[in-house]
């Protein structure tokens, strides 16, 4: 079905126009002509951000975020995440070196995976670390119980 040459083709591309400016001065949004602009009209079309997950806009440039909490549940997961990166290394590396290497120490002799013992000599080496950090928390912790009691009798 033919239209009229006088009716406009609703399909046919029409030129944007802005919107009619009020006759008192003050800029109205083009979606009610009775309230102001909000910044949110004066985007350009498809540049405005996408919703978080809050619903709300995502930050505009030159705004902060909030900044998250650090609770002890993202610690320990983060810690866990590390270690368990840490072990499957140790175990490739463990698996990589499985010559038989002869060990002695103190006497003894034998024969071991080179993975390992060297394995052991780091979890003997973790251990003389652990050692001194707990000779030396105990150290700090007597000094502190003495200072706290010297400042009670001072009372």
């Amino acid at each position: 079905m033919r239209q009229s040459p006088s009716e406009p083709d609703p399909f046919e591309r029409q030129p944007l126009r802005p919107p009619a400016q009020p006759s008192d001065g003050t800029e109205h949004s083009p979606l009610d002509g009775r309230r102001p602009a909000a910044e949110e009209d004066k985007i350009p079309p498809g540049t405005s951000p996408l919703p978080s997950y809050g619903g709300t806009s995502a930050p505009q440039a030159g705004m902060a975020e909030p900044k998250r909490p650090v609770t002890r549940a993202g610690m320990i997961w983060a810690a866990v995440a590390s270690a368990l990166v840490v072990l499957v290394l140790l175990i490739v590396f463990i698996l990589q070196n499985q010559e038989l290497v002869q060990v002695k120490f103190f006497g003894l002799e034998g024969a071991v995976a080179l993975g390992i013992a060297l394995f052991i000599a780091a979890v003997g080496g973790g251990v003389l670390v652990a050692m001194a950090g707990a000779a030396r928390i105990i150290q700090l912790r007597a000094a502190e119980h003495r200072r706290r009691s010297l400042a009670a009798r001072k009372r």
